[in-house]
C-alpha cells in the first residue's frame, strides 16, 4: 500500500473514532473560562471608562426600558444627568444616611454587613438581605440584574472593589445618584427631584432629600403610594442622621 493511501486511511480512522468525554469537557471548560475572562475584561474596561465619562445607560435602565415599551401605551425613561457640584448637599447626606453611613471610609464593601446578611439569610432560609453599600449598588445598577443569588452577589462585590480602586468617592456618589432608580421609569436624582417636587436636584430641601432616600429600597411601590406612614417614619430617622454625615468633596 502506498504512503498516500496509508495516510488517508489513518486520518479516516482518526476522524471516525469517538472523542473522549474528558477531551470535550476540557474544551468546554476552556471555552467557558475564555468567555468569563472576556466578560470580566469588558466590565473592567467600562469601569475605567466611567471614571471620566458618564454612562449612556445601565443594565437596570435597559431592563426598565424594555418593560415600559411593552405597556399600553408605552412609557419612556426619564433620566437627566447632573454634575456632582450641582446636586444638593442635602441629597448627598440623605442618601449616605439611608444607604451607607460608612461610605466615605470603607473600600467599597462593608464586610461586617455582608457577614450579618449571610447569617440572616441562613436563618430565614432564603436570600433576603444583601448588606450592600452604595458602591455595590452602583455595580449592580451598572452591570447586573435585580436577581438574588450568591453568584450574583460575588460578582457585585468584585465589581465594587474594582470601582473603589479606580474611582474616588465623589465620582462614585455622583454616578450612583445619577443612575439610581427612583420610580416608574425615573432614574437619577435630577429626574426624581422634578418628578416628585417639580424642582432641580440643586434645590432639594433636607426633608425632600430624606424622603427620596427613604423610598430607594422600593421606589416603584412608593411612586404609586406617596402617603406611606412607613416612609414618613423613615424620613424622620434619616433627617436625624444627616447632620453627622461628612460628604466627600
Amino acid at each position: 500500500m502506498s504512503r498516500q493511501k496509508k495516510s488517508k486511511k489513518f486520518f479516516r480512522r482518526r476522524l471516525s473514532e469517538p472523542r473522549s468525554l474528558g477531551g470535550w469537557f476540557k474544551r468546554a471548560f476552556l471555552l467557558l473560562f475564555v468567555l468569563f475572562f472576556l466578560y470580566q475584561l469588558t466590565i473592567a474596561t467600562q469601569v475605567v471608562w466611567f471614571r471620566w465619562f458618564d454612562p449612556q445607560s445601565t443594565a437596570f435602565i435597559d431592563a426598565e426600558r424594555r418593560r415600559l415599551a411593552l405597556l399600553d401605551p408605552p412609557q419612556l425613561i426619564d433620566q437627566r444627568w447632573v454634575k456632582y457640584q450641582d446636586i444638593s448637599m442635602n441629597a448627598k447626606r440623605a442618601v449616605m444616611s439611608a444607604e451607607d453611613t460608612g461610605f466615605a471610609d470603607h473600600d467599597g464593601i462593608e464586610w461586617e454587613a455582608i457577614e450579618r446578611a449571610l447569617r440572616a439569610n441562613a436563618q430565614s432560609g432564603s436570600i433576603r438581605f444583601g448588606g450592600s453599600t452604595i458602591t455595590m449598588q452602583l455595580a449592580k445598577n451598572l452591570f447586573l440584574s435585580s436577581d438574588r443569588s450568591y453568584l450574583r452577589k460575588a460578582q457585585e462585590i468584585a465589581i465594587a472593589l474594582l470601582i473603589d480602586a479606580v474611582m474616588n468617592k465623589p465620582r462614585i456618589l455622583e454616578l450612583y445618584l445619577n443612575v439610581a432608580e427612583w420610580g416608574v421609569g425615573v432614574f437619577g436624582i435630577e429626574a426624581a427631584a422634578q418628578h416628585y417636587f417639580g424642582r432641580s436636584a440643586a434645590r432639594l430641601s433636607a426633608r425632600q432629600s430624606a424622603w427620596l432616600a427613604a423610598i430607594l429600597p422600593s421606589p416603584k411601590r412608593y411612586d404609586l403610594n406617596r402617603q406611606s406612614r412607613w416612609v414618613e417614619r423613615k424620613t424622620d430617622i434619616i433627617m436625624r442622621r444627616m447632620p453627622q454625615i461628612a460628604v466627600p468633596e
